[in-house]
């Protein structure tokens, strides 16, 4: 079993996985959308807002109007979109979002308006056992069924952690984790997992997410967390070959 994480922001390739997955039957597909939720956001005007916390994790500040806009982008819009696409290539995909049969309930951190999230693996067990692909995205409830934000590395390393995945592959448009931002060649190959809080030093931005979410993963007892590029042809199966950044 296989857990994959396409991101949404800018410079994302989402429809070269696509193509790479649809004939693997054996993945839950989790995705972002921050390039759509700003777009809308901005349209609507309601421009974004962000957090940042001492340790550097940047996150979405959603009250209740930014929540309608965020709910709108990924569940109304990019998630259709992904499902009617793979579709279109005969996976028998399904779109849900965290709400959709309680599949992810947590609680929400007003610090910074996270969430921690518990995963209804029976769910996804009937739909994988039935040769359906879930097509995972936020906003994920609370018990008491108020939408809530949630970031989609750390959903995909739950997803994984739930389902006792051999891999989670997390995309990017990058090549992986670099030792400078800027440059491509300075691609970190392998972090072992015990170094990882070392390697939390190059990881800025949304890269300390996927670290984040990478450490969460392997502590749950998923074997391996690949950080790779959305943007070169074949993109599933050269990050199973190891192109990109390993954590193991």
């Amino acid at each position: 079993m296989m857990i994959v994480k396409v991101g949404g922001a800018d410079g994302n390739d989402i429809d070269n996985v696509l193509i790479d997955l649809a004939p693997r039957k054996d993945f839950v597909l989790v995705h972002g959308g921050s390039k759509e939720v700003d777009s809308l956001a901005a349209a609507l005007g309601r421009p974004p807002k962000f957090l940042t916390s001492p340790s550097g994790v940047v996150s979405r500040y959603t009250d209740a109007q930014t929540m309608e806009v965020f709910t709108m982008a990924l569940a109304g819009k990019l998630n259709t979109q992904i499902v009617a696409r793979l579709q279109s290539m005969g996976t028998k995909a399904l779109g849900l979002t965290g709400a959709d049969g309680g599949l992810l309930v947590g609680r929400r951190k007003e610090a910074v308006r996270a969430v921690d999230n518990r995963v209804n693996v029976e769910l996804l067990d009937v739909l994988l056992k039935n040769g359906y692909v879930p097509v995972v995205c936020p906003p994920a409830m609370t018990e008491q069924g108020e939408l809530i934000n949630t970031d989609a590395d750390r959903v995909a390393a739950k997803i994984a952690a739930a389902l006792k995945a051999d891999t989670l592959l997390l995309f990017t448009n990058v090549p992986g984790l670099l030792r400078e931002p800027s440059d491509p060649s300075t691609l970190i190959k392998h972090v072992p997992r015990d170094q990882l809080e070392y390697f939390m030093n190059f990881a800025y931005g949304r890269m300390k997410k996927k670290l984040i979410a990478a450490k969460d993963a392997l502590e749950a007892g998923v074997g391996k967390v690949v950080i790779a590029s959305s943007n070169v042809e074949d993109p599933v199966e050269r990050a199973l070959s190891g192109l990109g950044t390993v954590i193991e």
